[in-house]
């Protein structure tokens, strides 16, 4: 996906957002294709966009009962210019584990999303690291400090680059694969490994353009390793210790459904479904108490390594398991004991 801001028809005209459909894109209608693409949207808005002549394919206006095809290339026009790169400086509390003139690092909590974008203009911890810093640098899609990111509702620790140097410094090392990222992750089911590695490609589903699959083959998307280490079997779930050797997006939530044990409560990925275990009512009961514990995916990112810019020694950063998860390990642990009686 792109989004660009380029500001077209002698300027009364903002470019929001470009999509090109994959090869592997089946007829569909352009409705429901920028649905599939768009978070925080309604299809009555895109419906609207569409009558205005704000919906362009191949740069031509089409009609709402136009059909997407393979490469086709959709923009999204609209009067004024996109709010997610009017960034704003907001007082939001922020869990620094550590700063110094070059870096921090910031424990991000569940929930919080990382920069502004489509329906998420304020509130971020880039609205948050804004006011705490002035003068960040930006990267190529001018996100203050950023060099990764975490996913809105996966918790824990990121690090933000203060200088232009920290910067490129901090963004080579992300490329090598020399930074250590482990997350910590509660998955369906029970694997029989101890440890585990997963290799596939990632890329944007062809069903879903929310959604990130595995292709194996290595036909399409990125390549993708992910290592993992079974920390505790909990009857119907599994802890597990996820160790990335690359960072694509939803890595180990893609990976992890692939391989047949999806996230615990990951909703996107269908972990918000009883994928395990018995239909009988009281245990249903009890999983829907944990999805109600743990409202979200049960990822968080636990420790983070990386060269320091400036002094040229590797710092090792690690985080608690949030309050949230916590309970709902708890809860399976006593579910766990109690099954065995």
């Amino acid at each position: 996906m792109q989004k660009q801001t380029t500001d077209i028809d002698n300027d009364e005209l903002y470019e929001h957002y470009q999509f090109t459909a994959t090869e592997g894109q089946e007829l569909l209608r352009v409705d429901k294709f920028l649905m599939n693409f768009i978070q925080n949207t309604t299809r009555n808005k895109i419906q609207q966009a569409i009558k205005a002549g704000n919906i362009l394919v191949n740069e031509a206006v089409v009609k709402s009962n136009y059909k997407v095809r393979p490469n086709d290339v959709v923009k999204v026009v609209l009067a004024y210019p996109p709010q997610e790169n009017l960034l704003i400086a907001e007082n939001i509390p922020l869990d620094i584990v550590y700063e110094d003139d070059a870096v921090i690092v910031v424990n991000k909590p569940a929930g919080m999303v990382v920069h502004p974008g489509h329906g998420n203009h304020s509130g971020t911890l880039v609205n948050g690291l804004i006011h705490h810093i002035e003068n960040l640098p930006t990267n190529s899609n001018e996100r203050p400090g950023l060099v990764h990111r975490i996913d809105k509702d996966t918790s824990g620790l990121l690090v933000v680059a203060k200088t232009e140097f920290a910067m490129a410094h901090l963004s080579k090392q992300f490329f090598d694969r020399t930074t250590e990222r482990k997350y910590i992750a509660l998955a369906w089911g029970f694997m029989d490994e101890d440890k585990g590695k997963i290799e596939g490609h990632i890329g944007r589903s062809f069903k879903n353009r929310l959604q990130m699959d595995v292709f194996p083959e290595g036909d399409f998307g990125k390549h993708a390793v992910t290592h993992y280490n079974v920390l505790e079997r909990l009857t119907y779930v599994t802890l597990v210790e996820c160790k990335l050797e690359t960072g694509r997006t939803h890595q180990i939530r893609a990976h992890f459904k692939h391989i047949g044990h999806t996230l615990f409560n990951d909703e996107r990925y269908g972990g918000n479904d009883i994928l395990k275990g018995t239909t009988f009512t009281k245990y249903k009961q009890f999983v829907q108490n944990c999805f109600k514990t743990l409202p979200r995916q049960a990822l968080h990112a636990k420790t983070l390594g990386f060269t320091h810019p400036t002094t040229g020694k590797f710092m090792q950063f690690t985080s608690e398991i949030p309050e949230d998860m916590s309970k709902c390990l708890e809860k399976w642990r006593t579910y766990t004991v109690n099954s065995k009686e």
